[in-house]
């Protein structure tokens, strides 16, 4: 039975080893994969992605990527395809056959029928003189000396290749087309994401109250208002413009001090020139004004006037933290 340093010597063991490996990768790289890459650039169709075992499930992620970052892509079991699945493709699709041999008999039977349709084809394999090798337009090179598995036989080191190889591809890709986070936020509108690429200030501000007191407002009745809109603050304002913040820390300090504050008013508590965003700014920059000056809430304008507030509970609340 390992003890627990074995068990962490195993560990490292594997991630340097196939983390050599992917750095080799570099070196394997050639004017193969810059015509592979400006073939898809160029194509008017999709990448169709085929693979059989470990491979296929390396083909689901790198279609998932490329889908993400702009360049649509359909996975196609190896298996399948020679059953029926072939339809999938179409004139103008580019194919990447995914295998580590290049010469498992459902790959000799697919490439014939990719290359019959005319479709250009890559290949990413270790093994560049493979059948699949042989017949693809280009090949990707995903060869490793050897696998993470003791036995040299479990796909690991090889499997990671692939998908670093198609990450590379999709990464090139993106930045041919010149993909940006707006771009990003198309494909990911769901979730924590999603949201910190597109949810802007107004989208929260918007839906709060929007506490306001002027210069000469009486201390009770600031402390009314921020009760009542329950958010903690309230902007102090003069001509729809923002003059001040009083906070409930800010009423807490004040109490703390004085016995009678009957004659008080909001101009005699309140802070200068507090921290604003405009209300067509990112959420997550409002997420950063309020982190980096580690308050609570922050002021939202529209064109210089006051509009709202946003709390670093909404936030929260939005999955932006």
């Amino acid at each position: 039975m390992k003890n627990n340093a074995s068990i962490l010597k195993s560990a490292k063991e594997t991630i340097e080893l196939e983390g050599q490996a992917i750095l080799n990768l570099k070196s394997l790289l050639d004017d193969d994969f810059v015509n592979a890459t400006q073939l898809i650039y160029n194509s008017k169709g999709r990448v169709i992605i085929t693979g059989i075992g470990k491979s296929a499930i390396i083909a689901t992620k790198i279609v998932a990527t490329l889908n993400s970052t702009g360049t649509p892509a359909v996975f196609m079991h190896a298996a399948d395809a020679i059953h029926g699945d072939l339809g999938l493709i179409l004139e103008d699709d580019v194919v990447i056959c995914i295998s580590k041999s290049g010469n498992t008999p459902e790959i000799k039977v697919l490439v014939p029928l990719i290359k019959n349709a005319k479709n250009k084809m890559i290949a990413l394999t270790g093994n560049k003189d493979s059948f699949l090798g042989q017949h693809a337009d280009y090949v990707l090179n995903s060869y490793v000396q050897k696998e993470a598995c003791p036995n040299n036989l479990a796909p690991t080191t090889s499997t990671t290749a692939q998908l670093v190889l198609g990450d590379a591809l999709a990464v090139t890709l993106l930045e041919l087309r010149g993909f940006t986070s707006r771009d990003f936020a198309k494909y990911h509108p769901g979730g924590a994401l999603g949201k910190k690429l597109y949810l802007r200030v107004l989208d929260i501000s918007s839906v709060n109250e929007k506490p306001q007191v002027t210069l000469n407002t009486s201390i009770r009745d600031v402390i009314v208002e921020i009760s009542e809109k329950r958010l903690g603050v309230t902007a102090v304002v003069e001509d729809k413009k923002i003059v001040g913040i009083i906070t409930d820390g800010d009423l807490r300090r004040m109490l703390s001090k004085v016995d009678d504050f009957s004659s008080l008013t909001a101009k005699d508590i309140m802070s200068s020139n507090p921290k604003r965003i405009a209300e067509d700014a990112m959420a997550i920059d409002a997420m950063e004004v309020l982190e980096e000056n580690g308050i609570s809430q922050l002021l939202v304008e529209k064109d210089g006037y006051y509009a709202g507030v946003v709390h670093l509970h909404d936030l929260i609340k939005e999955g932006i933290i």
